[in-house]
């Protein structure tokens, strides 16, 4: 997995944790702000208060007021001081206006009405607490974005051990599918929580599948081996019927098929225990090809494009092949075309297409799909796709609209020191 993957469990969990802190940290600066401007309100009519008290206090005295306060008639007020004096409270002594259009920012305008239709007007000024308050907002921003920048690295590195933990889940489950049945996840030491009762269940499903799968890998072998014994004795004895009868070539011809069907089942057996390995030989693609399929015996169009000299094991090639020409003519209809370019193999032909099930989850043995697809085993494409992982090659099955099922089997690249082969394009029919 990625380190800086945004998909990934650890940055999911660090940006769950930055959202948490953040809105925290919100909720507490909003209070804190609201806290501060409300005392900084205070703040400035305390100041307006004591003033005005004072400037009443002397004019009462002598008739005039000190210079920072004026006397005005309601008239004289700016609007929003006029509103706000009209609607304040009976029992307060003046109203108050924060006026924070320019150029008067920051000023916080008092009004007490005094008598004989007159009006004390004192102003303060406010900037000291807003820009406090400014810098107070700054502050808390600049602290938070500190602590996401320690928390968030912090969050990452704590999810490490979950990460690892699931990581090697998946490198196991991995594994399992490749083959290795034997593999594990283990939680020895680990504290139980619920990655380690997943790992758990993980192992005791993967014992049962092995289990499972053994079991049918055994039945499959021990069945192929108990009836080859009785198919010679078949064969041979069908051997002795007389030629040209009717029921003689019949039963022949199905001792030969229950030979066949019993030689597929061991292979398939074989394939399944990994007991399979490649010999890599230098091989003409090409000619490999249009030699196999020309000894089917089956009417198929081969045409061989720029095939390559692989290093590939030509028996295997060859059972692949044959497998794909024959479900294609048992299955599809005429043309029945193969195409050897590079070290690409396409099998077509002009049928009803593979299965929808066959194309979802691949070859399944003893399964032919639909009643269209013809009769069969299931076991050719089974063992195509079988000898191609043993070869290292990759087998894919697919519909072409209009035209039919088509299998490709890419063989793994030439190695440096083996060249390609230049064959000419050519098509031959093979009967």
């Amino acid at each position: 997995m990625a380190p800086f993957n945004p998909r990934a469990l650890r940055w999911k969990i660090a940006a769950l944790t930055a959202a948490a802190c953040c809105a925290v940290a919100a909720v507490i600066g909003v209070l804190v702000h609201q806290a501060m401007a409300e005392r900084g309100d205070r703040t400035g009519e305390q100041r307006l208060t004591a003033r005005l008290a004072a400037a009443e206090r002397e004019y009462t005295r002598t008739g005039t007021t000190p210079l920072d306060v004026e006397i005005l008639t309601p008239r004289q007020l700016q609007a929003p001081l006029a509103h706000a004096l009209a609607t304040k409270d009976p029992n307060g002594l003046f109203a108050t206006w924060y006026d924070k259009k320019p150029p008067n920012w920051y000023w916080l305008w008092a009004a007490m009405p005094i008598e004989g239709d007159r009006v004390l007007v004192a102003r303060t000024d406010m900037s000291t607490e807003v820009r406090g308050l400014q810098l107070l907002d700054r502050s808390i921003i600049t602290a938070v974005l500190a602590a996401l920048a320690v928390i968030v690295p912090l969050a990452a590195l704590a999810t490490e051990p979950i990460n690892r933990r699931l990581r090697h889940g998946s490198r196991t489950a991995r594994a399992i599918a490749d083959g290795d049945l034997d593999a594990r996840i283990g939680t020895p030491g680990r504290a139980r929580d619920e990655i380690t009762d997943m790992s758990a269940a993980m192992d005791t499903m993967a014992e049962t599948l092995q289990r499972k799968l053994e079991n049918e890998r055994r039945f499959t072998a021990d069945v192929a081996h108990e009836l080859r014994t009785p198919l010679m004795g078949l064969s041979t004895a069908a051997e002795l019927l007389p030629q040209g009868d009717e029921a003689a070539e019949l039963v022949r011809d199905r001792a030969l098929a229950l030979n066949a069907l019993v030689e597929d089942l061991l292979e398939v057996s074989r394939l399944d225990a990994g007991a399979e390995r490649a010999r890599a030989d230098a091989v003409p693609l090409g000619e490999l090809v249009a030699d196999v399929v020309d000894r089917t015996g089956t009417q198929t169009l081969v045409t061989v494009r720029d095939a390559a000299v692989v290093q590939t094991d030509a028996r295997r090639v060859e059972r692949i092949v044959v497998n794909l020409v024959t479900n294609a003519h048992r299955h599809g209809a005429l043309p029945v075309e193969v195409t050897v370019t590079g070290t690409r193999i396409v099998v077509g032909d002009h049928g009803p297409g593979f299965p929808a099930v066959l194309l979802d989850e691949g070859p399944q043995r003893f399964r032919t799909g639909s009643s269209a697809r013809g009769r069969g085993h299931g076991l050719g494409l089974t063992i195509a796709l079988g000898q191609a992982e043993v070869l290292g090659a990759r087998l894919a099955f697919a519909n072409t609209p209009g035209a039919g099922a088509t299998a490709t089997l890419d063989l793994p690249p030439t190695p440096p020191e083996t060249h390609p082969q230049d064959f000419a394009a050519t098509e031959t029919t093979a009967h």
